[in-house]
């Protein structure tokens, strides 16, 4: 299931950094803009209510880190979770296979960025869409979402990574600021 919260500007920081555990009220508290605070704060936040309304977990929660530093839960191992920020909005997906999921503002559309993150398929498709950053941004959410489940974060080849994705389905939201896009095993 997917959480979204695009009301950020709203969360009362000193609540937040209550309501969580030591170790996230550190990792909150490193970043020296408030904003970022925010984003780190409310993504948690929606773990925790994720976790709280789908499996019943109210406690505090331990995390452990793959290589490429995407968090599983210690107590919990056949439950996944993922979280995604950007300017305007938080996203969590928690489920009981692996997960991925990234949100990402309409307007970072940079067409600088095409053929390093795109294929000539991809650049074709955007090329042709009346929304060309909305079409680019949906396909780099598809992507970062996809490496995100698999854990490997972003990869040099950034073209292929939607080449073979028979095994995954992919559900996205969008938003007059902001595209959010889930990946889920099928």
């Amino acid at each position: 299931m997917v959480y979204i919260d695009d009301h950020i500007d709203s969360l009362d920081v000193d609540a937040a950094l209550a309501a969580v555990d030591p170790e996230r009220r550190e990792y909150a508290l490193r970043y020296k803009h408030e904003r970022s605070q925010r984003q780190c704060l409310a993504a948690w936040l929606l773990l925790q209510q994720a976790l709280r309304q789908e499996y019943g977990i109210t406690g505090a929660l331990r995390l452990l880190y793959n290589e490429h530093g995407k968090p599983s839960l210690i107590d919990y191992p056949d439950i996944y979770f993922n979280l995604s920020h950007c300017r305007d909005a938080v996203a969590c997906i928690v489920g009981d296979s692996p997960v991925g999921v990234d949100v990402e503002c309409i307007d970072r559309y940079r067409p600088l960025l095409l053929n390093y993150t795109m294929s000539e398929q991809e650049r074709q498709l955007i090329a042709a869409s009346p929304h060309p950053a909305t079409a680019f941004i949906r396909l780099w959410t598809m992507k970062e979402a996809l490496l995100k489940l698999t854990g490997q974060g972003i990869t040099n080849d950034l073209h292929t990574v939607l080449d073979n994705t028979q095994a995954y389905r992919f559900d996205t939201t969008f938003h007059p600021t902001y595209i959010c896009t889930t990946c889920m095993m099928k």
